[in-house]
């Protein structure tokens, strides 16, 4: 049964994972087995990533691109391409939030997000899903929110993007699964990173999320990793379309 979870030769490009979510997804695919590309922002977190990885025994590299400039993110892939020679998991966790309303929200604003949370996914997975089809298997792993079907005041641009992010999941599973490459998304609720710190330092915020959540906590980064794996390996082969909520049981309470 455990061999159903391995990765062991394949090659994982997960965006956005020198910290947070990214990290702890890229930490749980090292350890079934896959090669990792870790992408981020910052370099000097992107090299601690590496360096953790490297002295557990886990081949992994990085590369570095602005997500929001699309022709940024293209060149990466192609990089990333010329430099491993195929990509098997692709992994669309890089992402951005912007706590403006629809009256302070600046068009600017608005563009900065999708660019980064809904147009970045469809650039890599345009660019990275051809070696998939050729090779005859693929998994582009797409990281929705809980607001991929829900939403709340205060941020329009993040619910839309990540709502697209949940359609563009299921129009390229449909596209995409008769190549044999199989395209999910990853809805998680709130979780224990950096990117919640606004959130974890207001007490009305965290009581109303511990409230309403089944579960009654925040998440632990590492509960996303094992979402992953099954999805990337070839115990998920069959699961294709799916918005896998890992929330705690908020989106089903409320």
């Amino acid at each position: 049964m455990l061999e159903l979870f391995s990765l062991k030769g394949k090659r994982a490009l997960i965006t956005g994972a020198s910290r947070g979510l990214g990290y702890a997804i890229a930490e749980a695919l090292a350890g079934a087995g896959a090669q990792t590309i870790l992408h981020g922002r910052d370099v000097d977190a992107l090299e601690r990533a590496q360096g953790a990885f490297a002295q557990r025994g886990w081949a992994c590299s990085t590369t570095t691109c602005e997500m929001t400039d699309e022709a940024a993110v293209r060149g990466m892939a192609k990089r990333v391409l010329e430099q491993h020679d195929r990509i098997d998991i692709l992994v669309n966790n890089a992402g951005a939030n912007i706590r403006k309303g629809l009256l302070e929200a600046a068009s600017a604003d608005w563009r900065n997000v999708l660019e980064m949370d809904l147009t970045a996914c469809f650039a890599l997975a345009q660019e990275l899903a051809p070696a998939m089809m050729q090779a005859g298997w693929g998994r582009i792993i797409n990281i929705g929110s809980v607001m991929s079907v829900l939403s709340r005041a205060g941020i329009p641009a993040y619910a839309a993007a990540k709502h697209g992010v949940a359609g563009l999941t299921r129009a390229l599973a449909a596209e995409l699964g008769r190549r044999g490459v199989t395209v999910n998304a990853i809805c998680p609720g709130f979780f224990l990173t950096e990117a919640n710190q606004v959130h974890l330092q207001n007490a009305k915020f965290t009581n109303w999320v511990e409230e309403r959540t089944p579960l009654s906590r925040w998440g632990d980064p590492k509960e996303v990793g094992g979402a992953a794996v099954f999805l990337a390996s070839d115990a998920g082969s069959y699961v294709n379309g799916h918005l896998l909520m890992v929330d705690g049981g908020l989106s089903a309470s409320m």
